[in-house]
Formats: C-alpha cells, structure tokens, sequence
C-alpha cells in the first residue's frame, strides 16, 4: 500500500473529473481507474496521472488496484449498483473507502459494516460531496443549538446550478418510487407531490418539494434525530411534474421507459460549464424543534459539483495524514459541524 496515494474511481464522468482537477492543485498522488480504457488514457496525458483498467465487477482486479492506494475516492454511480462491490474491495485490502454518493440505500447499506470497518480499521464514509457535507454538518450544527431536538428539516436550493449526466441518471433510477421521511427512528416512503412548502432560504423564499435526500438516512447517524425531512427548491415546472408523477408512477418504474430517459441525457451536455458553476451558489436551510423550542440556521456554499470535488479532496487529505476514525461515518461524526467552514466561500447564519 502506497500511504500517500488516492485511488480515484470513475474519474473520467463529470464530476470525477472536477476531482482529478483538485487533486492536481494540490499536488496528490493519485491513480486513475474506471472501466473505459480510451477515456481514461485521454484523461492520463491531460493530467499526468497514472490509470488502470479496471470493471468494478472483478473482485481481484478491483483488490490489485486497491492495494496501491491508501484510500479510495468512488466516483462511479448510481451508487446503488457499484458501491457494495467497492466496499467489500476496501474492507478486503484494508484501504479507506469514500464516495460521492446521496443515495439513502447505500447509506443504509453502508452503516450496516460499520462492525467489519472497524474490524479492518478504515474509515468507511460514504457522501463525501454535495451529498451530504453541508447539509450533515448543518444538521449537526442544528443538533449542537438545540440538544433535546427530535424534528429535523433540511432544504437546499441553487440560483444558476444545474445537474449532470450521472445525477441525472441516478435520479432516473429512483422515479416513480416517491420520495422518503424518517419518522420515529424508521425510513418510510412518502408520495413526492405531498409535503409542499415555502421556505425562506435567506436571499430569496421558494416553494420546495419533499426528496429522498441522503440526510434522511446520515443526519439519524449524525444527530441521533428520529424524525427527518429534507427539501429542494423547485420552481414551476418542476412542482407541475410533481403534482402529475401521482398518475405516472406506474409508467416511470418500467425499465424500458428508464432506458429512454437514459439515451435523452446522454445526448445532453456533461453537466454545467465551468463558467455556470462559478455563477451559481447553494443555499440550505435547517430546521429543528423539540415540540416546545426551534432553531433555524442558514448554510450558503459553492456550487454543488464545485463543492464535491472540494470537499471529497478534503476529506481525503486528512485521511492520508492519519486524521480519521474507523468503521461507518458521516462527515460530521468524524470531523465535526464545522467541517464545511473549512472550504472557502461557505457561510453559515442562526436566526
């Protein structure tokens, strides 16, 4: 094992390649994989980054890749579908595992090896991006102004963002499913055109949809809340679509209709040019309440995908200097609410 190496998979997709760009500036070792030999030499000659063939699929291969790296950046989604082989990799080869995924199910999944993680001694901290730093660490903030919380509402909208490919295509795979709370300790599905609220992000109030975000699952661990909301900003063609999904769900959970949606993105741009995300902030708001006392807080960041590679780059410096904690963790438990203060252009305000 190399202790200064980052293992960076699916580094050739959009945002993947944001991080190989932040881990240039900073002057990290790191090896380039995914499955896509012409992407990846491509990528190789721009960045002066060593790669390697490798499908997530072969086990062996996927341990020899990891051996020579300390931890491993996954970049490569939906994360339904690739993180479990990624994570049994990491826990064989002893070599700290992060991805980029707000997916709830991984995160369950994820949790459920904190024991072999600890076992093993590695960090294993799924969400290391967008999904779900600011968001966590907000909720945890929140936790700390008010200890005896048992209700959580986390939002979170954008000025100018945008989605690329790989969102987009993880959120195919989720339609048709409706979105999801945790109440009394316990995921539960909800319809997604229920739940509509006007929330006051700070700059600006907008009617905001309720999503099975990744906090629905992390902020439990985080916080220890049982009862969980998360929103997101939507304008009106996105609540129009909400309103319909009640008729349309059946149609949406068919594969063939998956698939063609699948195609449509793909004929679309890779995600938001570099000069959109330098225009576009995020902006959270949070939530608690204990049924007698509330506290808002506001959160603004950077851009998401902007955020993610910063973030994810983060994290993993201080897990190569030894800064880490084994077995399952979010970001907050292992480096506390003011984890998102340490990138530059967040503000966090209590009202």
């Amino acid at each position: 094992m190399n202790d200064a190496t980052i293992i960076l998979y699916g580094s050739y997709g959009y945002t993947g390649q944001l991080i190989v760009e932040e881990c240039k500036a900073k002057g990290l070792s790191v090896i380039l994989s995914g499955r896509n030999r012409e992407h990846l030499q491509k990528q190789s000659q721009q960045s002066g980054y060593p790669f390697e063939v490798v499908d997530i699929s072969d086990a062996e291969a996927l341990s020899r890749l990891l051996s020579k790296g300390k931890l491993v950046i996954h970049a490569a989604g939906p994360f339904q579908f690739t993180a479990k082989a990624m994570a049994a990799a990491c826990l064989k080869t002893k070599t700290h595992y992060t991805d980029i995924t707000g997916e709830i199910l991984v995160f369950e999944a994820m949790a459920k090896l904190d024991a072999q993680a600890k076992e093993a001694g590695i960090t294993l901290m799924p969400g290391v991006g967008f999904d779900v730093v600011p968001s966590d660490c907000l909720a945890s903030h929140l936790k700390n102004r008010l200890p005896s919380a048992t209700h959580l509402q986390l939002a979170f909208a954008s000025n100018k963002g945008g989605l690329s490919r790989g969102t987009s295509k993880t959120m195919i795979e989720g339609l048709g499913l409706g979105s999801a709370i945790r109440q009394n300790g316990k995921i539960i599905p909800v319809p997604l055109h229920e739940g509509i609220t006007e929330i006051d992000y700070g700059p600006f109030r907008l009617q905001s949809a309720r999503i099975p975000w990744g906090d629905v699952s992390t902020a439990f661990y985080s916080t220890g809340i049982g009862n969980i909301e998360v929103f997101r900003g939507a304008d009106a063609k996105m609540l129009k679509q909400l309103k319909m999904s009640r008729y349309l769900n059946w149609l949406f959970r068919m594969d063939f209709v998956k698939r063609y949606l699948k195609k449509q993105i793909d004929k679309k741009p890779a995600g938001p040019n570099e000069e959109r995300r330098a225009r576009s902030k995020m902006f959270l708001w949070g939530k608690v309440s204990d049924g007698k006392q509330e506290r808002i807080s506001l959160l603004e960041t950077i851009e998401g995908y902007t955020l993610t590679a910063k973030t994810s780059v983060l994290i993993a410096e201080k897990i190569l200097k030894g800064n880490y904690k084994a077995g399952f963790q979010t970001p907050s438990l292992a480096y506390g609410s003011d984890l998102i203060m340490e990138v530059a252009g967040s503000t966090r305000k209590d009202l």
